[in-house]
């Protein structure tokens, strides 16, 4: 089968063996997988990745001196059943899955494994008892996004709301704009985003911000407090020491960048007790002021990927319309394509999100 490989640093299109459906296993047709940020960090920094897998027994690290092939958002159509497997979904069958394929040491990933191949490749393997049925129709290519959605109905989750915070989003990539999406749906307004790119804040608009503010013109913490103001019964209803702070509303800060210098930008703008969600992936060493952190109270929360019930919800929120996926996609490419799709998604006036068809 053919697939986009990641070999000796570069993206490059070549054939590898058809995988073969162990126990328990699915063998599926790829129809469509997004490029993650993550798999454009991962081209760049994935020497960085390897050294850091030895914070974390059990994980197998990426071996770069063999092929990999990325991708680890995607839908599928069944193909084949492995042995000692259920059968309840018909082949042709459309599904998703967590990047994940269950193994007797353990879950193991996919899309950055030597052994397990992601969506960037003809056919791969998934688990059955991981498998989704992808419901109302719904077109591949937008259930593809099932998993970068589920990442911001994690981020929202984790950011523990109570209500009564103003939030403020920096970055409206994929992952901000999925952390803007999961914020609308849990009604919590106003929504402040910031981003340099004019196409970026007309999508962050489009899924659910309020006020959407360029960094170049307008700093993004006072477009916040400007909208966070205290009204004259908050104002009153203060213990006498909070009377001489700010009059401000909680503020909940989603950075949502991941490249060095951001996380200490935050901590300079934001206002004090404010909460702020890292989930932005920074993949170089980074630095900041923790007396910054000290001084304003900050409570910091970083977060990673979902939960099988979030991916569910994620994908079911795609699936009824309650949240616009196909804004987000600005272009499909064959495996031809990856290597150029990588390069132009540094763009971000041209694309938001490229998904790869292998079947093209």
């Amino acid at each position: 089968m053919r697939a986009a490989i990641f070999r000796n640093g570069e993206i490059v299109v070549d054939t590898m063996s058809e995988p073969r459906p162990a126990a328990g296993q699915v063998l599926v047709r790829t129809l469509a997988c997004g490029i993650c940020g993550s798999d454009l960090h991962a081209r760049k920094h994935a020497h960085r990745m390897v050294e850091l897998s030895r914070h974390f027994p059990g994980r197998t690290p990426m071996d770069l001196t063999r092929d990999v092939v990325f991708g680890h958002e995607f839908c599928c159509e069944i193909l084949d059943y492995g042995p000692a497997t259920q059968r309840k979904l018909k082949a042709g069958t459309r599904v998703c899955s967590l990047p994940a394929l269950l193994t007797a040491e353990g879950p193991r990933g996919i899309g950055y494994s030597n052994d397990n191949v992601g969506g960037y490749a003809e056919r791969m393997l998934l688990s059955e008892a991981l498998l989704l049925e992808v419901p109302n129709g719904l077109a591949a290519e937008h259930a593809a996004l099932t998993e970068p959605l589920a990442v911001g109905v994690h981020a929202v989750a984790k950011a523990n709301v109570r209500g009564d915070e103003v939030p403020l989003v920096i970055g409206c990539g994929p992952v901000g704009l999925a952390v803007i999406a999961a914020l609308e749906l849990k009604g919590l307004h106003p929504i402040v985003a910031a981003d340099y790119s004019p196409a970026r804040r007309a999508l962050a608009a489009r899924l659910g911000a309020d006020i959407v503010v360029d960094p170049a013109r307008t700093q993004p913490y006072a477009a916040w407090a400007e909208h966070a103001a205290m009204s004259p019964e908050q104002k009153a209803a203060r213990p006498p020491l909070q009377a001489l702070l700010p009059a401000l509303k909680p503020a909940l800060i989603f950075e949502c960048v991941g490249i060095p210098g951001l996380l200490q930008q935050v901590f300079e703008g934001a206002p004090r007790d404010a909460r702020i969600v890292v989930v932005g992936v920074c993949m170089e060493t980074d630095r900041s002021e923790p007396m910054l952190g000290i001084m304003k109270e900050l409570n910091v929360q970083y977060v990673l990927g979902y939960t099988p019930d979030e991916f569910a919800h994620a994908l079911r929120l795609i699936a009824e319309g309650q949240v616009d996926a196909a804004s987000l996609v600005t272009a499909t490419v064959g495996i031809d394509g990856v290597a150029a799709a990588f390069a132009d998604l540094a763009n971000p006036e041209q694309h938001t999100k490229i998904i790869v068809e292998p079947w093209r």
